[in-house]
């Protein structure tokens, strides 16, 4: 589907603007938004491309630059931190062979801090894409890879 049929199904309204994005880097196959791509939202919702640029800036959620196929999100708040935060990091590393804000030379996997998930009740977590990996140690991490590269 080209970007404009993408960003034509929503009216063009600027509270529309978190969904056209989304819409758009989850289309790419390469998981992030171009410079076209914010260009062309900013002249379909009549803004400036620096409002645009500052809402990618501003969510941890949209890249800038290309990603791998799973974006696993590693929770860095207080309370992840504290369970075993930097040990997530470790676990991922042992398994995928990449650290935070890197991505894999086969563009399978990126790594990315999160501020928050949202599942404190449940720390340590990690997001893959979309889906919340909650109550996390080595060998839960170790089965989540496995399911994954399985499935490739």
């Amino acid at each position: 589907m080209d970007k404009n049929s993408i960003i034509s199904k929503f009216k063009p309204d600027n509270d529309n603007l978190l969904n056209i994005l989304h819409e758009l880097q989850n289309t790419n196959p390469n998981n992030y938004l171009s410079t076209d791509d914010l260009k062309l939202v900013a002249k379909y919702l009549n803004t400036t491309y620096s409002s645009v640029y500052g809402v990618v800036k501003y969510y941890s959620m949209f890249s800038l630059k290309p990603r791998g196929k799973y974006v696993i999100r590693v929770c860095k708040s207080p309370l992840c931190h504290m369970i075993d935060g930097n040990g997530l990091i470790e676990h991922i590393k042992q398994n995928i062979g990449i650290g935070l804000g890197e991505t894999t030379n086969d563009h399978v996997f990126s790594v990315e801090a999160s501020e928050c998930i949202g599942h404190c009740d449940e720390a340590p977590v990690i997001m893959i894409n979309d889906k919340v990996y909650k109550g996390l140690d080595s060998e839960k991490i170790k089965e989540i890879f496995q399911g994954i590269k399985s499935n490739q």
